[in-house]
């Protein structure tokens, strides 16, 4: 056990789906997963493992951002030998071409912040997600009909609702990477799994985007993103 988690090793699962939400975790324990349990509630940070079609799965959320997403990546991949983390996330849309409930997989995250360099003093501000699971991923889509579109995502420490110029923010993006949306969680991620030589991969649903003035409501958040969970556990 760790200070942020009471499993023991043997209650997580090898395959860990990550959403940010800790009710998400729950929402998709309760209408996905079979003869499921719940196996951490520290800091109300809901962890359950069941089954999926036989396959045994561990949904264990990770907070906002990625600090917080830095200690629970680390401890499952470190501490309880999870190999694989699939993020199951929501961003905004940062291309005209996006829209409402469109299902992204990140190739690559970008920060502007200093994740890298406190964890171990290296300027850094990129991270790759594994192409062996987005490769499971992307088959299943395709197997599944569901229409997945690849691209590079914002890392952001800043709510992007709260900058003060999106504009200015977005003419620094690196004119090599296709950024397409943006979210807090998938750089942490995706360097810690580089980190510690385990397996990462990241999928979002949008759910607003700034070109088109759309969002949907909290509560949509929680439980209306049932096609990248669908393809998160089919992927499994």
């Amino acid at each position: 056990m760790t200070p942020h988690n009471e499993a023991k090793k043997e209650d997580i699962a090898e395959i860990v789906l990550m959403p940010g939400d800790p009710l998400r975790a729950k929402y998709i324990a309760e209408n996905f997963l079979e003869n499921y349990k719940l196996v951490n509630s520290v800091r109300n940070m809901y962890g359950y493992t069941g089954y999926y079609k036989g396959k045994r799965l561990t949904v264990f959320a990770s907070g906002m951002g990625m600090p917080s997403m830095g200690i629970y990546a680390y401890e499952l991949y470190k501490f309880y030998d999870v190999k694989s983390i699939i993020r199951l996330g929501s961003c905004g849309a940062y291309s005209p071409n996006l829209n409402i409930f469109d299902t992204i997989l990140v190739n690559t995250s970008y920060t502007e912040g200093n994740f890298a360099y406190g964890l171990e003093g290296v300027d850094c501000h990129r991270a790759f997600s594994d192409k062996e699971l987005n490769n499971a991923i992307g088959n299943t889509a395709q197997k599944l009909g569901i229409n997945l579109i690849s691209g590079d995502v914002l890392c952001s420490e800043v709510f992007d609702y709260y900058v003060k110029d999106l504009n200015a923010l977005i003419n620094r993006f690196p004119k090599d990477l296709n950024i397409i949306g943006a979210e807090m969680e998938s750089f942490a991620l995706f360097y810690i799994a580089k980190y510690l030589n385990k397996k990462a991969s990241c999928l979002l649903t949008v759910v607003d985007s700034h070109y088109k003035k759309q969002e949907i409501s909290a509560n949509e958040r929680e439980t209306s993103l049932n096609t990248m969970i669908k393809l998160a556990l089919e992927s499994c």
